[in-house]
């Protein structure tokens, strides 16, 4: 049996992490794309890069998106049979900051890889996998968003991921590349970067309960998202990719959460007992109970939550849920994770992440 080559983009994020376990589970050999930095950011990935095992089936390999000839070089160089381009410029707010930056990573990105494919004369052997986002539906057009809904982009993030969706549909029609997009709803784990708003509530807690903080600051409470977890998500890609023909899919729970229900599933969990008060920029979660020989650095009426205004977007997008019907009918496939579990574990995974900073 032939042993597929793949190469990742976004090797050392989430979602790059958990793709490279599951291929080599499956026995790729996987080569993921990094970027020179000042800091040797590995640590999602340094239990397989370290691991002997893997010392012939996972390579990294130096490389930047924006350059066209650096792409081009890495393409024709290994010939892979698929590429999955997980890399991106992912932060919302931020896109407000750095318009011209992602819109360089996350669209020109995504048509430097195409176009490599395409020059090299790979068109007929390369699989390519555009990884989307629900951001793309924005201002909500129906109730849950389907392969049909209309897109409406309300940022810089979403705006250039628009184009990157677009981009890969007219490659694949155009030049006959096995080009899919997968359109991602939220997708969590202990894995998520800090300044992500799930793991930025988890991680906030954790340090507030061994004292390394006194309070968490959030934005819009009320946001509604349909969030899952990444792996769930990750064996979603291959299963794109692996289709009789490349086409796009919705991947999503179909479950809605607020960013409140969220905080107030995690202080379930530890045994925290909260009270909400006030409204609008004054909202407040103060603590009512808790289990005082557990939880020494807490006090009653403590103030846990509070709103800042810098979290908010210039332009908030309130409301998204995905409809994976054709996921399910097509592919066989549904999230695994249900949420509760997934606060579970990233609840432990922080917990333990501040006690062992605190040891040290």
């Amino acid at each position: 049996m032939k042993v597929k080559k793949a190469i990742i983009t976004g090797i050392t994020g989430q979602d790059g992490s958990y793709l490279s376990e599951y291929l080599l589970k499956k026995n790729y050999i996987v080569y993921g794309i990094k970027r020179k930095s000042s800091s040797y950011n590995t640590d999602r990935i340094d239990h397989i890069y370290l691991n002997k095992k893997f010392k012939k089936k996972f390579f990294l390999i130096y490389g930047d998106l924006t350059d066209s000839n650096s792409i081009s070089n890495i393409v024709n160089k290994i010939k892979p049979d698929e590429i999955y381009n997980l890399a991106a410029q992912s932060h919302v707010g931020v896109s407000f900051e750095m318009p011209v930056y992602t819109s360089q990573v996350n669209a020109i990105g995504t048509l430097n890889i195409l176009e490599a494919i395409r020059s090299c004369g790979l068109t007929s052997k390369t699989k390519f996998y555009q990884a989307s986002t629900s951001e793309l539906f924005g201002e909500i057009q129906d109730k849950k968003q389907s392969e049909k809904t209309k897109f409406y982009p309300k940022s810089p993030y979403a705006t250039s991921k628009l184009f990157a969706y677009w981009i890969t549909k007219n490659y694949r029609e155009s030049y006959g590349i096995f080009a899919s997009n997968g359109i991602l709803f939220n997708h969590e784990s202990p894995r998520r970067g800090e300044t992500f708003v799930t793991r930025k509530i988890t991680i906030g807690l954790s340090k507030i309960i061994h004292g390394v903080e006194k309070c968490l600051y959030l934005g819009n409470l009320y946001s509604l998202r349909d969030w899952g977890h990444a792996q769930d998500y990750m064996e979603m890609c291959w299963k794109i990719i692996q289709h009789k023909k490349p086409d796009d899919f919705i991947v999503a729970t179909g479950k809605q959460y607020s960013v409140k229900f969220f905080v107030e599933k995690c202080l379930k969990y530890l045994g925290i007992n909260i009270k909400w008060s006030g409204k609008g920029l004054n909202e407040i979660a103060l603590i009512t109970s808790f289990d005082k020989k557990k939880y020494p650095n807490l006090k009653e009426n403590m103030k846990i939550i509070k709103i800042d205004k810098k979290y908010f977007r210039p332009n908030e997008v309130d409301n998204l849920i995905g409809d994976s019907t054709k996921s399910k009918k097509i592919l066989f496939w549904k999230a695994k994770t249900s949420i509760d579990t997934l606060i579970e574990e990233m609840m432990n995974n922080d917990m333990q992440i501040v006690k062992k900073n605190l040891i040290k």
